[in-house]
């Protein structure tokens, strides 16, 4: 009986969202094409299935139902590229899905899983994989203030995102060589080229700022956005839990 009800709840879980998130995609989708809204519920359908089983999403939090949303109907592209990085998750040895990152705070991170260079964690949707040994407090920080952020970028932006971040690392690369050739002579290439079209990238800047790493230690020094896009989530939280602390602290007589 204790097994069926430590069971049982994940599942029950996995349908009603499997079944929310496929009825929002097709509903969503069908505005455009019956064909399109087929394929946007399947793909919010097989999300939910694997974030309710997982317990993902943070129910209780606006952020929660607005994270479930989004990823179910504006932000279904970058969902299901997340999806493939399920996969590569699942075929890998050692995935080791982390769920003291995961479980309701609206994304899914792996220890291990898909990755474009080694050392860096790679965000695909709502999935981040290759987050290392989470252990250490500034691997957990690099995907708390970091990958999350990516996270919510996809959200924010949905179909544009991945269009964006990608068409501004071709452009950057191109850029990498002309500011190589033009200025950057006695800098390696491959190091300009990576600062302009990796670090340079918006998006990027948006959460290293956020991760209080502006300048990232790759970046050249000289190229690129002199101040962060954004204020760290470190202070932010900070603000908060001191107002917080404020509110808590029983009033003078």
């Amino acid at each position: 009986m204790v097994a069926l009800r430590s069971t049982g709840r994940p599942l029950v879980e996995a349908v009603v969202v499997a079944v929310a998130g496929a009825v929002l995609g097709l509903a969503t989708g069908w505005l455009l094409h019956p064909t399109v809204g087929v394929v946007m519920g399947v793909v919010a359908g097989c999300n939910g299935a694997i974030s309710g089983w997982r317990g993902v999403y943070g129910w209780r939090s606006g952020w929660g139902i607005a994270a479930f949303v989004f990823d179910s109907t504006w932000a279904l592209v970058p969902v299901a590229a997340g999806l493939l990085a399920h996969v590569a998750a699942f075929v890998t040895k050692s995935p080791g899905f982390e769920r003291s990152l995961s479980q309701r705070q609206n994304r899914h991170v792996y220890r291990g899983g898909a990755f474009l260079q080694r050392g860096f964690a790679l965000t695909l949707g709502n999935v981040i994989s290759s987050a290392g040994d989470v252990s250490r407090e500034r691997r957990r920080k690099l995907i708390t203030d970091h990958e999350a952020v990516h996270v919510w970028q996809a959200r924010a932006f949905g179909p544009l995102y991945l269009l964006l971040f990608v068409l501004w690392s071709v452009g950057g690369a191109v850029a990498g060589v002309v500011v190589w050739v033009l200025r950057r002579r006695g800098e390696p290439v491959g190091k300009v080229i990576e600062s302009c079209s990796y670090y340079l990238n918006p998006f990027e800047w948006w959460a290293y700022s956020r991760d209080d790493l502006w300048p990232p230690p790759g970046l050249l020094v000289g190229l690129g956005w002199r101040t962060p896009a954004a204020r760290p989530l470190a202070a932010v939280r900070a603000v908060r839990a001191a107002r917080a602390a404020r509110a808590a602290r029983p009033l003078d007589r």
